[in-house]
């Protein structure tokens, strides 16, 4: 095993450019879960990003709150301004793990873990989040929504790294993240459903549902033509549009499409004139 400890974000970006297969790592929660399972990893190259106290930043523009690649769950939940503009990103922060895993995990290795049963991602995504991808060729932006093509296929480049996460700051009148999971706290999601709605339209992603965390443009669709609902299952064809839930050890994929399509009703319910309108 070999550790590069580079003692800024361009010595990194050098690094990554001459060694482009070493694995990048912050707070190193998802690695240790997989460690011991995975021999192979422990005859890796890592590139060690933790002392980069750049890339540790939470820093508001007119129109964006910005999240440094090194930034944690622990960050955001000790900013109180963060939970009054971007109240989803404390909910999903509390939800990662026990405190010991908030204040090491990084919103930025959530992105890269790529895990479709992620709690941190489908926040960002319902906020229109953007990932700033940096090299020694300069840097680009990716909208999350577009960073994944399938299961652990990702937009970013070998020899990129995340440099800071961009989460618009816009006025919401709708907000809600659900994480169904077996108990409360330290699990991984069976289901989870994240909705937005702002100016720019309705935002619906799902977790759990499909290979990566998505978003569901046939319920957003729905949702934005004030479609009628009068049950849950009338939420079940374009559910099905959307995502391709599986049966695994933690549930079947009927399961999932019924709390899906529950969890969307009942939150919904209250706040959406189209479902109002036919209780």
């Amino acid at each position: 095993m070999r550790v590069l400890m580079p003692e800024s974000v361009s010595e990194a970006l050098a690094f990554k450019a001459t060694n482009p297969d070493i694995v990048p790592i912050a707070g190193g929660t998802d690695l240790l879960v997989q460690w011991p399972g995975q021999l192979e990893r422990q005859a890796a190259s890592y590139l060690d990003l933790s002392g980069l106290d750049e890339l540790r930043t939470i820093r508001w523009t007119q129109d964006t709150l910005e999240l440094g690649a090194l930034t944690t769950y622990w960050d955001t939940l000790c900013q109180p301004r963060v939970g009054v503009e971007h109240p989803l990103l404390h909910d999903a922060a509390r939800q990662v793990g026990a405190i010991q895993i908030q204040t090491r995990g990084t919103w930025a290795g959530n992105i890269i873990n790529a895990s479709p049963a992620a709690d941190g991602v489908p926040v960002l995504m319902a906020y229109d989040a953007t990932v700033v991808l940096a090299s020694v060729d300069g840097e680009r932006q990716v909208p999350l929504s577009a960073f994944y093509h399938g299961y652990k296929q990702l937009e970013a480049r070998p020899h990129e790294l995340i440099r800071k996460i961009l989460v618009p700051r816009r006025e919401h009148d709708v907000q809600f993240f659900e994480k169904v999971a077996p108990r409360q706290a330290q699990a991984i999601t069976v289901v989870g459903v994240t909705v937005a709605h702002s100016s720019c339209g309705w935002r619906v992603v799902a977790s759990s549902m499909a290979p990566t965390v998505c978003r569901c443009p046939h319920l957003e669709s729905l949702l934005q033509e004030g479609t009628p609902v009068s049950c849950p299952e009338d939420l079940l064809e374009p559910l099905r549009a959307d995502v391709s839930p599986i049966d695994d050890l933690r549930s079947s994929a009927h399961y999932r499409e019924q709390v899906m399509s529950r969890v969307l009703y009942f939150n919904l319910g209250e706040t959406c004139p189209a479902f109002r309108s036919t209780r």
